[in-house]
Parts: structure tokens; sequence; C-alpha cells
């Protein structure tokens, strides 16, 4: 359908978000509410990815802190406009 609409010169609608992005999404949305909330870089991992899961390893070199952090920059920039990157092509 997409094909045909290009090949037509009609608008062509955005693709659904696959799977992964759109949790990435959601993990992205709940970081941002724990950041507004005062939520620490951990208490935001804990919430995501489990305590078991945090606990297993050194907070300052986790990956899952790196992963935290990088949400919440992320969440940053959709808050502040970047939202409108989804609706796009």
């Amino acid at each position: 359908m997409r094909f045909w609409r290009h090949a037509t010169g009609q608008r062509l609608s955005a693709d659904p978000p696959t799977p992964k992005r759109r949790q990435r999404i959601d993990h992205a949305l709940r970081a941002l509410d724990g950041h507004l909330s005062g939520a620490s870089y951990r208490d935001i991992a804990e919430s995501l990815f489990g305590s078991d899961r945090v606990a297993a390893e050194p907070w300052k070199t986790s990956p899952l802190r790196d992963a935290t952090i990088r949400l919440v920059r992320a969440s940053l920039a959709l808050m502040r406009g970047g939202y409108r990157r989804l609706l796009r092509r």
C-alpha cells in the first residue's frame, strides 16, 4: 500500500513504531516522570529494570546507569518539542 501511494503521489503515512521503539518511548516517559519528581538515577533505574538487576553490578560502572541517563536525556528532549519527530515518516 505504501508503494502504491508513493507511486501515485499520495501522502505516505508514518510507519508504526516497532515494539523495541515503543518500549524505549515507554521507558523514556517513565524516566521523565521520575526525573521531574526528583528521583535519583538509581531510583529510576530500579523502577525501570528492577532492583535485583540494578544491585547485581557496581552502580558507578553499570551499563544500566548509562542507559538510565540516556533515557532521561532523551525524555527531556521529547518534552522540549522533540516529540514531533515521532510523528514524522
